[in-house]
């Protein structure tokens, strides 16, 4: 079958976006699914740093590849050996596929898996396919899902079964924002309620990282971006604070005693790890989440690291298992505890790929939701 998809042929073009034209919407060849394997028609995509990434070379990738990472959809076939999943279910696409059998896999890091890390790598699935191609040849997959695109087909792990009246545009920011935001507050950080908490970065991941520490208790939460409505959309979602980067040592020294007791880096920069850290009390930690260069070095106290107990963490898709964590984060949705729409601020056609990733590169944009079979523009 055919599907328009978002297709990236070369990495590090120039800003913006809109004039060099770095996406192009392409008729791919979508080959049907294999053992394991799902066929999705996207309803509904976001976009993520992550995708920006790649198209930057941040994070280089091979080319080309159909990029886009979270999304949601209704499920059209099952390929062999599928029978949790069936045509018509409605599924939230994960961007790490796991195998099961790996040493992570065994013990439940399934964000970890050493094969699905081995594919999103390389551009295939897990098992080493590409259904994508063209009359050239193949087309790579991004993280296992490719979701600018009207349909994808997917390893079976990377889908999670939601219940149909969930809005796709919602659904979607489940895959990738909340995981990792929310997940890497509660999975994590294993943050308590009363604890004291900064989040350093407030895009989609950040502020789901604000709603996780709200639904965990957190007693203080400073939330710390420059983009003054990034700030004042956080407090409208539970933060206790909110400051520009250049405040935040003044007004953490105000609300806590001696710093946080964790701090969610969510901006993916070296400076935002490093102030991350000078911001914690003794006996704090850090949990980065945000995606800095490859070649990116950290200068940070040596000692501070026995004199003081601090502890720098990482935390990969928020540390957590989507088949478990998503069901539960849709239901404390339904309970207004996790108010997933505030986040969703446009919706756009699949043609204005291009535009959207210049919004995002501004910094103006927190989830953008590309709409691959709709028109609507809001």
């Amino acid at each position: 079958m055919k599907s328009r998809s978002a297709v990236l042929s070369a990495m590090g073009l120039p800003r913006p976006f809109g004039e060099s034209e770095p996406l192009h919407i392409m008729s791919l060849d979508l080959a049907e699914p294999g053992p394991d394997e799902v066929l999705v028609r996207i309803d509904a995509a976001g976009v993520c740093h992550s995708d920006l990434s790649v198209l930057t070379g941040q994070r280089p990738r091979p080319m080309p590849m159909a990029i886009g990472h979270e999304a949601a959809g209704s499920v059209l076939r099952t390929g062999n050996n599928v029978d949790e999943i069936l045509p018509g279910d409605h599924v939230v696409l994960a961007f790490m596929p796991h195998c099961g059998a790996c040493t992570n896999c065994r013990a439940g890091r399934t964000t970890l898996c050493t094969p699905g890390a081995v594919a999103n790598r390389d551009g295939c699935l897990l098992g080493g396919n590409r259904r994508l191609s063209t009359s050239d040849g193949p087309v790579n997959h991004h993280l296992g899902v490719s979701a600018f695109s009207e349909y994808a087909v997917v390893h079976r792990s990377s889908a999670v079964v939601i219940d149909r009246d969930i809005p796709f545009d919602i659904a979607a920011v489940f895959g990738c924002a909340m995981l990792t935001g929310a997940g890497a507050v509660w999975n994590t950080a294993g943050m308590q309620p009363g604890d004291s908490a900064c989040v350093i970065g407030l895009g989609g991941v950040g502020l789901a990282a604000v709603m996780g520490g709200v639904v965990a208790g957190a007693s203080t939460l400073v939330a710390i971006d420059p983009v003054e409505s990034k700030r004042e959309l956080a407090l409208q979602l539970g933060a206790t604070h909110a400051c520009h980067p250049e405040d935040a040592a003044e007004v953490v020294s105000r609300a806590t005693e001696g710093g946080v007791r964790w701090a969610i880096e969510a901006a993916g920069v070296v400076s935002a790890i490093e102030q991350a850290f000078s911001l914690l009390a003794r006996g704090g930690a850090v949990v980065s989440v945000g995606l800095p260069a490859p070649d990116a070095v950290l200068s940070l106290p040596a000692v501070a690291f026995v004199a003081d107990a601090k502890s720098l963490i990482g935390s990969y898709m928020g540390s957590c298992e989507p088949q478990r964590d998503i069901p539960k984060m849709v239901a404390l949705w339904r309970e207004g505890k996790l108010p997933v729409e505030k986040l969703v601020d446009g919706r756009y056609p699949l043609r204005e790929v291009n535009a959207a990733m210049d919004r995002l590169a501004e910094g103006v944009a927190v989830r953008q939701i590309l709409l691959p079979h709709g028109e609507e523009r809001a």
